[in-house]
């Protein structure tokens, strides 16, 4: 039986191994498409593809089963859950891959792409440029299709010009912007504060108008510190879940 292929990772010494071992695989699991198979690769060759220890990956695995997004047989295998809720919450260490897997596991839709001037709320982050790129998506519950978050992403030109929109569809930007493109991501600033509802908003998420959401906006910068990515998503209020875990150093 053919295994399911997760995606590499270049592991930051700073933060647990199997934690970011756990986001990458996670992030592969709820990104896959349909045709890839369920079973997971032994931990033995989970390790070696990862560069980890077994003990490590065994960690890993035991974090994606407790979620439910896996399912561990003896002597079987360990097999992706296809009915697993793609919805959970995910502990928020610092990396970027867990940005990647939260923003995993929704239908998306395109909803209009194209160039526009910088929206002047924006201008302090692409002070360089009169037009930025900008992709509209709605992201939907995979089970229900009832509609979770509408996403806009403002994206520096040089950029866009690499994207295919097939992998929007399919991957949150972040992951497009880093392994598609090859853009250097260096970090993620994200802010999530309280509004509500626009008639644009209240009709894409089929909420009451002026009914509360979250408003969040993540800036993606590069080693330079230059913002690559402005990400506005609004969600709603009764559908997102942030969790921050605080190790101890």
């Amino acid at each position: 039986m053919t295994s399911f292929a997760p995606d590499s990772i270049v592991l930051n010494r700073k933060l647990p191994l199997w934690y970011q071992v756990s986001q990458s695989l996670r992030a592969s699991i709820l990104g896959r498409s349909a045709q890839d198979p369920l079973r997971l690769p032994t931990e033995e060759q989970l390790a070696g593809h990862y560069g980890v220890s077994v003990l490590t990956m065994r960690q890993a695995l035991k974090e994606l089963e407790v979620e439910g997004l896996i399912t561990r047989h003896r002597r079987r295998g360990t097999f992706i859950e296809p009915s697993a809720q793609r919805g959970a919450p995910v502990r928020l260490l610092g990396s970027v891959d867990a940005i990647v897997a939260q923003q995993s596991g929704m239908t998306t839709e395109l909803l209009d792409h194209g160039r526009k001037p910088v929206p002047a709320e924006l201008a302090e982050h692409f002070p360089d440029l009169a037009e930025v790129a900008t992709y509209h998506r709605l992201r939907s519950d995979e089970k229900s299709g009832e509609p979770t978050n509408h996403a806009r992403n403002y994206v520096r030109p040089e950029l866009a010009e690499r994207i295919d929109h097939a992998d929007l569809v399919r991957w949150p930007m972040t992951k497009v912007l880093r392994d598609v493109v090859g853009a250097d991501i260096s970090r993620i600033t994200d802010t999530v504060e309280a509004r509500l509802a626009d008639p644009e908003t209240a009709r894409l998420l089929e909420v009451p108008l002026l009914s509360p959401i979250l408003h969040y906006t993540g800036v993606t910068y590069d080693a330079g510190g230059r913002p690559l990515d402005v990400a506005v998503i609004h969600y709603r209020g009764d559908r997102f879940s942030f969790t921050v875990t605080l190790k101890a150093t």
